[in-house]
């Protein structure tokens, strides 16, 4: 599989009477916008927004964050299962407005929804204070299930980042990425002499609105399968769940997963990647062992000497996490796990919900119990009470003077198991 991703790079929005990207710039038909978002019926009122970099803007709460993407050749087009057919995608030319995003913030669906500040200390913990952010405003109609409510703001924000792309097409492109994958068999044999490594990809799974989709598939409802990383690239999988917003793999960090593209850099060189498995996290302990026992299953296939495991969420996760593990190096398949830490406020307890002796090799994407205050900005897009009850708030976490104080884990992407974070660390 040949991809070709057409980035044109985005560092403005503007408002005009015609949807375009020239020099930089992306301006934006509001009304237009708001046409392709009216007539859900689950929906009492939707508006649109701009937020930029250094702004004295938060955006608080938010659901979810999406790269505008728009299929250029195909086959297939992007969100398949969502806002396109389910076409097979990883192929082909996609247009990709590197630097914007669709940034999806209402009255909250459930509690574990983030912040994002775009200036200030809040703005060095989220990759999302870097974007230049279309921000939809959504009201959901009163009575409404919270299922519906959670997948209309989903399709909100997952046809916005699409009208955005589909309406540069012909733009010429700043930049061409191209990644290509040869089938299995090839794959296989390339590379002797070099250690043939696969990604585990985590998706959260839970239920109880910690969903993520798989070509419009609910992720529970699969057994683990092999995916292109290519396909990744095209929006195969979007989110849809409201685990914490520090380590929530919102559907831009899908689009954009640090794992995969990294990898790619190292094939040939330090390994032979040979694709993605993906996984999901369950709720029971059958459905527990079922699933790492087919992933490791498909790895044995594969024939892997090593697989780069990512977690998302915490807590009954870790759980998925540390059996993927053991029963991986039992089989004599190398490890390395990738999570976060909730260590609490001062550092000093333990910091995951399972572990096992051969979980030696972990890569933490910091603490998210770790406490920030928030200074108070001129103006914030969507309902700031909403901080007395997101995760990492409490009661009083919203001043009068509009500070908050919260634990990182209120903040969206800042401690990221896909490594979609700002946090890192150097050796002294």
């Amino acid at each position: 599989m040949r991809l070709e991703l057409h980035k044109v790079k985005i560092n403005k929005l503007a408002w005009g009477d015609k949807t375009f990207a020239r020099g930089g710039v992306l301006t934006v038909n509001k009304e237009e916008l708001l046409s392709v978002l009216a007539g859900d019926e689950r929906l009492a009122k939707v508006d649109v927004d701009i937020a930029l970099p250094g702004e004295s803007v938060r955006i608080l709460p938010v659901k979810d964050v999406v790269e505008p993407r728009f299929k250029m050749e195909g086959p297939g087009g992007v969100f398949p299962g969502m806002v396109s057919d389910v076409e097979t995608v990883g192929e082909g030319k996609t247009l990709v407005l590197s630097g914007a995003a669709v940034v999806t913030t209402g009255k909250i669906v459930r509690f574990q929804e983030g912040i994002i500040d775009m200036t200030g200390p809040g703005a060095e913990y989220t990759p999302y204070s870097g974007t230049c952010n279309v921000v939809v405003i959504l009201e959901n109609v009163e009575g409404i299930d919270k299922h519906d409510y959670e997948t209309a703001c989903r399709m909100a924000g997952l046809k916005a980042a699409a009208y955005l792309a589909e309406k540069c097409l012909g733009t010429p492109a700043d930049e061409v990425e191209t990644y290509e994958t040869p089938c299995l068999k090839d794959a296989v044999a390339a590379h002797p002499g070099l250690p043939k490594v696969a990604y585990l990809y985590m998706l959260q799974s839970q239920g109880l609105l910690h969903d993520t989709y798989l070509y419009g598939v609910d992720v529970k409802k699969i057994l683990p399968t092999f995916l292109n990383p290519t396909e990744v690239m095209d929006g195969a999988i979007v989110s849809g769940n409201c685990v914490s917003a520090c380590d929530k793999n919102n559907t831009y960090s899908h689009q954009n997963n640090p794992v995969i593209h990294h990898m790619f850099r190292r094939h040939g060189k330090d390994f032979n990647f040979l694709g993605c498995i993906v996984t999901n996290e369950n709720v029971t302990l059958a459905d527990k062992k079922r699933c790492s026992s087919y992933s490791i299953k498909l790895a044995k296939t594969l024939g892997v000497d090593g697989l780069l495991i990512s977690e998302e969420g915490f807590g009954n996760p870790d759980a998925d996490l540390i059996m993927n593990c053991w029963k991986a190096e039992r089989a004599g398949i190398k490890t390395t796990l990738l999570t976060d830490e909730y260590a609490g406020q001062d550092g000093a307890s333990q910091s995951l919900a399972d572990s096992c002796p051969e979980g030696d090799a972990c890569v933490t994407a910091g603490n998210a119990n770790e406490v920030i205050v928030l200074p108070p900005m001129k103006k914030v897009i969507g309902v700031p009470e909403e901080a007395n009850i997101i995760a990492g708030g409490w009661q009083g976490s919203l001043a009068a003077d509009g500070t908050i104080t919260v634990e990182l884990q209120a903040i969206l992407g800042a401690t990221s198991e896909l490594g979609f974070t700002k946090l890192g660390a150097y050796t002294i």
